[in-house]
């Protein structure tokens, strides 16, 4: 983690804020750091909510998909998936990981999506991605997140918790909680289904887990 932290203060202070993202997976492929996100596995949190819920040939997007373990779960589980994430580096990972995957893998910006996404997916899942982001980035990313939610869709949010209001928020100590506003901010105009406020098991921390739709 601190040589990510490194990267985000940097990229940060430079005012390129997501920069930081390629050059970390490109470090880590090199061997020269640790991508601290990469689990080799599905977030256990989405596997709770997925239970009972099966893809049927349904559109989903995982934003910041990383190495893919996330997107390969729904996959399995029907859905049509489409990962992306800003770090080429972190695709070309998972197309790597995954060969002969059905998971159609894209380098893309989560606050500059493609023109066809828009209102495209019925299950649009973002875990964990926006907490590294810092500043007003943060505060456009999350907003972007209900655009790819089609009618009768579903945005599923994942990321540690604080219930402070206004958390003060150092450069260099990444990622950072999402506050009870940002899931609000993240929202948008869709209708809330469901906010689950829990501790999580790796690390021990607070969570949210929160369903939001659009009608």
């Amino acid at each position: 983690m601190d040589r990510a932290r490194q990267l985000s203060a940097d990229s940060v202070a430079s005012g390129d804020p997501t920069s930081w993202f390629e050059r970390l997976y490109a470090e880590g492929e090199a061997g020269a750091a640790v991508v601290p996100w990469v689990q080799g596995v599905p977030n256990e949190s989405l596997i709770e909510w997925a239970a009972g819920r099966p893809g049927a040939g349904r559109r989903a997007l995982v934003v910041g998909c990383g190495t893919g373990e996330d997107a390969e779960f729904l996959a399995g589980l029907g859905y049509a998936v489409t990962g992306f994430d800003i770090a080429p580096t972190g695709i070309a990972a998972a197309r790597r990981r995954h060969p002969g995957s059905a998971v159609d893998y894209q380098v893309a910006d989560l606050t500059a999506l493609p023109a066809p996404w828009s209102g495209a997916f019925d299950l649009v899942v973002e875990i964990y991605t926006v907490q590294p982001l810092y500043g007003a980035v943060r505060a456009k990313a999350l907003a972007a997140l209900h655009e790819p939610v089609a009618p009768g869709g579903t945005l599923l949010v994942i990321s540690w918790a604080t219930q402070e209001d206004d958390p003060v928020r150092d450069p260099a100590q990444m990622p950072w909680p999402l506050t009870r506003a940002e899931l609000d901010i993240a929202r948008g105009p869709l209708r809330e289904r469901s906010v689950e406020h829990f501790m999580g098991n790796s690390p021990p921390l607070p969570r949210w887990r929160a369903e939001f739709g659009r009608d």
